[in-house]
């Protein structure tokens, strides 16, 4: 199909659920060769859209109708959308953990001979395609051994190891950092190159407002707007006007530090890899938080940050872990995750889903986890006061629910980070360590959460924020480290800080001098 002729029309598009109507007469057109940009906040719909186009939820589930190459489609399956060349990348993961890479990418696609698997031309085959997404890691690396950020690449690499002509990826730089993201941004430049359409779902407007052809915005099932690119660039404003009805005059609250003593700090700590002994993976790390303050850690994907972050909280991460810490400059033991909750540390994890909530349990049980003595009478469970803890950080919070009884799963990404951060604020930390606390979660929700850390810094709690967004860190912390290959390669008061000059840090950092600046 030439580029620039409409590849998919998706018309009167109308999906319900038992008491809700998700999608409302929903269009959306997309032309051959075209970066097509959904965007719209948490439960606007544009998920439930990529699965009405790709079969998940089959013909006669919903009405509308479906144009593919200019024939009309009813997909029963998702097998029926990809046999034409429509390939989803969902936002949750579909990776099985303990196969390799490869085993994962060619999984029920096998490359065989004779009916026997040929492992050398699927080992081939892994290897150009982690190549293309800028992965290096061995094909039989096992996924379980990957972070998200890798997992996802190895995900996007499977979409390509199939005969793509429409690539959806839902949220699909979520889990990267800004030079990861970029690469990946410019593959789909790539594809779009050599004629292959791609609809990107993202909550990072500026990627969209960078690579995006046509923007269609979702508001409450339904659509507002498609924005044409190519007439003029597209401001984030502009995009976010649409997608809440309305301008937002701050991206982030306006802060008024009220910075004290050291509360936290860590002196000389070395961190070797879970897997591999050999392989130190944090290097003589100092750092210093002190009361009211945001500090940061920037840096790039494999840097070391989370593993930092969870050698500190418990030794929950790495082996041959050494080094001092201290609270209030007296040392404290945090060898393990009890001992850590005990002297005031607390870890918001960046993968809440699968480490943060136990998602089909109840709101009042996620919360209470962590601290379940807070709830309790002579070691039995009291489920009154479990109920208004639960109720009280639901009103603090803002935690948009049904009520604390219903399950986490059917939270939106912003109100199970509510959750996840009510179950450490009942901890009562003084060091709260927040990893990618923002991950995958729209504009407006967004606000509300730093909204709530720059609250809890005014009333004198010590934060540690890991963040793969430079501009979250630049407007949310008072002082910025910047990480690389395991160590603190410099840091820097937020005034002095900018995008250009924390990367700067980091690639001069790559083979020459480590010392912290």
């Amino acid at each position: 199909m030439p580029q620039g002729d409409t590849i998919l029309a998706m018309r009167g598009i109308t999906k319900t659920f038992p008491g809700v109507n998700a999608l409302d007469n929903v269009n959306l057109a997309v032309r051959a060769g075209e970066i097509h940009a959904v965007v719209g906040e948490n439960g606007a719909g544009k998920s439930t859209l990529m699965k009405v186009l790709s079969g998940v939820y089959p013909a006669g589930s919903y009405a509308g109708e479906i144009h593919f190459d200019g024939a009309p489609r009813r997909f029963r399956d998702i097998g029926d959308s990809e046999k034409l060349g429509i390939i989803i990348i969902h936002q949750e993961l579909a990776l099985v953990p303990l196969l390799s890479i490869a085993e994962n990418i060619f999984l029920g696609n096998e490359r065989a001979r004779g009916g026997i698997i040929d492992w050398t031309l699927a080992y081939g085959q892994t290897r150009a395609l982690l190549a293309k997404v800028g992965l290096r890691e061995s094909p039989g690396t096992l996924v379980t051994n990957l972070g998200v950020g890798k997992q996802q690449l190895v995900e996007i690499a499977k979409a390509l190891s199939k005969d793509v002509r429409l690539l959806i990826l839902d949220e699909p730089t979520a889990s990267l950092n800004e030079s990861d993201s970029d690469a990946l941004l410019a593959l789909l430049l790539e594809l779009k190159a050599q004629g292959i359409a791609s609809i990107l779902i993202s909550h990072k407007l500026g990627e969209v407002a960078k690579v995006a052809d046509a923007i269609t915005v979702l508001r409450d099932g339904a659509t507002v707007e498609t924005l044409d690119c190519r007439a003029g660039p597209v401001s984030e404003d502009r995009i976010i006007r649409g997608m809440v009805g309305r301008d937002m005059a701050h991206r982030y609250p306006q802060r008024q530090p009220r910075i004290g003593e050291t509360i936290f700090e860590v002196r000389d700590w070395r961190v070797r890899h879970a897997q591999h002994a050999d392989r130190e993976v944090v290097k003589g790390v100092n750092l210093t938080v002190r009361r009211g303050e945001i500090v940061g850690i920037a840096g790039l994907m494999g840097a070391g940050r989370t593993e930092f972050a969870m050698s500190v909280f418990g030794r929950s991460y790495g082996q041959g872990i050494s080094g001092s810490a201290f609270m209030h400059g007296q040392p404290v033991d945090i060898g393990t995750v009890s001992k850590a909750i005990a002297h005031g540390i607390a870890y918001v994890t960046e993968d809440r889903k699968a480490l943060g909530l136990v998602l089909e349990e109840e709101i009042r049980t996620n919360i209470s986890l962590a601290n379940l003595a807070g709830v309790s009478k002579a070691g039995l469970l009291d489920a009154g006061r479990e109920f208004k803890v639960a109720s009280d950080y639901r009103k603090a919070l803002r935690i948009r629910c049904a009520g604390v009884t219903q399950h986490a799963v059917d939270l939106s990404g912003g109100n199970q980070q509510k959750v996840v951060l009510a179950k450490w604020l009942f901890t009562q930390p003084e060091l709260l360590i927040l990893d990618e606390p923002t991950r995958g979660i729209d504009v407006g929700a967004k606000y509300e959460i730093y909204t709530i850390i720059d609250q809890l810094a005014s009333e004198g709690k010590s934060i540690l924020m890991i963040s793969s967004e430079l501009p979250e860190l630049l407007g949310m912390c008072d002082r910025i480290y910047v990480m690389n290959e395991g160590r603190f390669v410099a840091e820097m008061p937020v005034a002095e800080a900018s995008q250009e000059r924390i990367m700067r840090v980091i690639v001069n950092s790559g083979s020459g001098d480590h010392g912290q600046q």
